[in-house]
């Protein structure tokens, strides 16, 4: 039955290197498939990395602005927290989309 094989077939070294490559490329446990998409899933994580580092900075820039400007603040308090001073009355006035 080994006669009937082309030669190629019968060499130990080519029937070894492509048993390790099948291997490697589905069988292991860091095949190319788990390979690639682990890639994918870092360049992604990365992604929300710089976009957190950008939030983060601008929160700072932020938290820098109200603790040193008191008008700042208030108006801050005013529009995001809805608070008001004790003789006032606040109404929200909500668009229609």
């Amino acid at each position: 039955m080994l006669k009937k094989l082309p030669p190629l077939f019968r060499n130990f070294y080519f029937v070894t290197g492509i048993c390790f490559l099948v291997w490697m490329t589905f069988l292991d446990e860091n095949d190319l498939i788990t390979r690639y998409k682990m890639g994918a899933k870092l360049r992604s994580l990365e992604r929300e990395k710089e976009f957190y580092k950008e939030r983060i900075a601008q929160v700072e820039k932020e938290r820098q602005e109200l603790t040193t400007n008191k008008e700042l603040l208030e108006k801050y308090a005013r529009e995001k927290y809805l608070m008001k001073k004790e003789a006032e009355d606040v109404f929200v006035i909500q668009e229609e989309r």
